[in-house]
């Protein structure tokens, strides 16, 4: 295999994926290589999401998220129609519980209609309980375009068509964790733990290791990645029965989560949660898993800090819930009063990549940044799944023009 690149991506995530997609699409005569660490592409953040194709509807308005999540949904549901990847247009409801969050579901509701977000709907409490007959609200929004499905498959298919299409001289590697960077006037040296390979350019997509790969490159940025694990619930066969489809809250607007909330599978069962908690292991997928660098990193992080500060009170019910199966209960029942402690049963976990400021800010869109050569994206958060493929479309735009392609 040839060892020289005009481009090589570091991390097999689905927005590394897709933007080697859509660069593959843009530039063939340019070679490119994706490296990814783990034995397979997406095993992280990719593959431990709730699997939801979301509307756009939450997103300010014309806001690089709400812009590209309705075009990348759409894009990404006519992708898996032509490639036949299961996929569910199912439609969700967001449900208020409570009079006080009616001014902020309104809200949420005229964000959609701003950004174009097809088939929403405003509906009462007797609509609710024809779409989900065990749901309690007093009203909520129909989302119609909402859908399921595995992002897992849709990575895979990335990679499949990154070589299929450049008729085999593009690469997707497994097992090349990047070690190290060694810059020269022309190209830069790749050292993974098996191979050295050379790229006339680089960009670094890499979720949660982002700010640490970006640093290995050279990028000084003032951003640092911190880990919020996220805990799920399955469903037992008994508790499936009272869920239909996709079920959520009206989103806390003082918190940056949308909160625990039910959604069905599309390879089968129903998921509920996730919570959201501060992680000791940025790759720990478990309660008590402890990283001694990745702790004291984020607690040497002035914005760890503040970020603290500012949520505490919300971060105290969150680990509340993630000990305590019965506050995790609570939280569900305000949603679905008759779920019961047997319906539910401890399930997976996930680990968002959240990007923070030094004064404790969360980065609420994409934050991409560059340095000589590189390309870095330091943040990708969700929609990053829905929207991949309109956001790769957008990086290798941006490539194409940093990297003076013709």
């Amino acid at each position: 295999m040839n060892l020289e690149f005009d481009v090589i991506i570091v991390g097999g995530g689905i927005t590394g994926l897709a933007t080697a997609y859509k660069l593959t699409l843009m530039h063939p005569n340019k070679t490119i290589l994706v490296l990814e660490k783990e034995k397979e592409v997406a095993m992280h953040q990719t593959a431990r999401n709730s699997g939801v194709i979301h509307s756009g509807i939450y997103y300010k308005p014309d806001s690089y998220k709400a812009r590209n999540c309705v075009a990348g949904r759409r894009e990404l549901v006519a992708f898996a129609k032509e490639y036949n990847i299961p996929h569910d247009i199912c439609g969700k409801i967001i449900v208020a519980t409570d009079p006080s969050e009616l001014p902020h579901m309104n809200k949420v509701f005229n964000n959609g209609v701003a950004n174009g977000v097809e088939g929403l709907e405003l509906i009462d409490a007797n609509r609710i309980k024809e779409i989900e007959p065990h749901c309690q609200g007093i009203a909520g929004i129909w989302v119609a375009c909402t859908g399921i499905i595995d992002y897992a498959d849709v990575a895979r298919k990335y990679a499949e068509l990154i070589e299929a299409k450049s008729g085999g001289k593009n690469k997707v590697l497994v097992n090349q964790e990047v070690i190290a960077f060694e810059k020269n006037a022309y190209s830069t040296l790749v050292i993974t733990k098996t191979n050295r390979f050379v790229g006339k350019k680089i960009i670094t997509s890499s979720g949660l290791q982002a700010d640490r790969l970006a640093k290995k490159e050279g990028q000084k940025s003032d951003a640092a990645i911190v880990g919020f694990r996220g805990d799920y619930y399955d469903l037992t066969e008994k508790g499936r029965s009272k869920v239909k489809n996709l079920i959520y809250p009206v989103p806390n607007p003082e918190f940056p989560f949308l909160g625990v909330h039910f959604t069905r599978m599309i390879k089968g069962g129903v998921e509920c949660g996730p919570n959201a908690v501060f992680v000791f292991d940025r790759e720990g997928y478990s309660r008590t898993a402890f990283s001694f660098k990745d702790t004291t990193e984020a607690f040497g992080f002035g914005g760890t800090w503040k970020f603290f500060g500012k949520h505490w009170r919300f971060g105290l019910d969150e680990y509340r819930g993630a000990f305590s199966k019965r506050f995790f209960l609570k939280r569900l029942n305000k949603l679905l009063p008759d779920l019961q402690m047997d319906d539910i049963v401890a399930s997976r976990c996930g680990i968002r990549a959240m990007a923070l400021s030094p004064q404790g800010d969360m980065y609420d869109d994409f934050k991409i940044e560059k340095n000589g050569n590189a390309l870095h994206v330091i943040n990708s958060p969700s929609p990053a799944a829905t929207a991949s493929l309109a956001y790769g479309n957008e990086i290798a735009l941006m490539a194409t023009e940093f990297f003076n392609w013709k």
